[in-house]
């Protein structure tokens, strides 16, 4: 297939090896990467915090670099819920926008939907001997409903054991501008969400976002009891071994 790798604002700006590990996981099986170096922001933060106007320059943007592609691939579930769940309604009243929006957005994916449903493949020839606790993020949990893809390719990683989150469908308090306008809450679901990390005894917490890890893992290191350090599951099944 040729696929496009949509990087997102997070990763590009602040974990690009997890980009990285989308092209090798993907190129290991034997696919084609491009990255379209005209993409920008998909506008999620824009529409979220009510400037739709601001949004739609951005949503223009992604259709028209991302058309032509077999399928669109981005490590992340909050921005491939952007494209597929928001774009359909902030195009509605500009038909060519729809027409592209119809193209493009179906065949935009999280990467284990790609790799579990487009691609019909669980073990991508990982290696990662540690103990893994798996978080799964709320717009890949209640909006993509990935259910248990992340988790069947990470049960198929030679050498990695899974162990269970307590809690694990409770969200961690991110939820991008709600941890800044909601701090107390915010900072009170962090708190839980890192004692049930902590109580896994893990040596890391996956995810399918960034963002969330991002929030994780600065509750992680406050902590003074915490081993647990935050890793996107791509980078893992990219991995052929050696600690990440």
């Amino acid at each position: 297939m040729r696929i496009a790798l949509f990087i997102t604002c997070v990763n590009d700006l602040m974990f690009p090896d997890t980009g990285k590990a989308v092209v090798t996981v993907l190129e290991r099986l034997g696919h084609t990467v491009d990255f379209p170096e005209a993409q920008t922001c998909c506008g999620q933060m824009h529409a979220n915090s009510g400037y739709r106007a601001e949004a739609m320059p951005m949503v223009r943007g992604f259709i028209t670099t991302f058309r032509g592609y077999d399928a669109v691939v981005a490590p992340s579930g909050s921005c491939v819920a952007m494209v597929r769940d928001s774009y359909p309604r902030l195009a509605l009243g500009d038909p060519d926008l729809e027409a592209g929006v119809a193209e493009v957005a179906p065949r935009t994916y999280e990467l284990a939907e790609l790799l579990v449903d487009v691609l019909g493949v669980t073990d991508v020839g990982a290696v990662f001997p540690h103990t893994v606790t798996y978080h799964p993020t709320c717009h890949g949990l209640r909006m993509l409903r990935l259910g248990d893809k992340p988790m069947s390719l990470l049960r198929a990683v030679s050498g990695l054991e899974l162990r269970e989150l307590d809690g694990a469908e409770e969200c961690c308090g991110f939820g991008g501008t709600f941890a800044v306008k909601n701090s107390g809450v915010s900072s009170a679901m962090l708190a839980d969400k890192c004692g049930a990390v902590d109580s896994t005894g893990a040596e890391y917490v996956v995810a399918a976002d960034n963002s969330c890890l991002m929030h994780i893992g600065g509750g992680l290191s406050r902590r003074a009891s915490s081993t647990a350090k935050p890793l996107h599951y791509a980078e893992i099944l990219a991995s052929t071994g050696s600690a990440a």
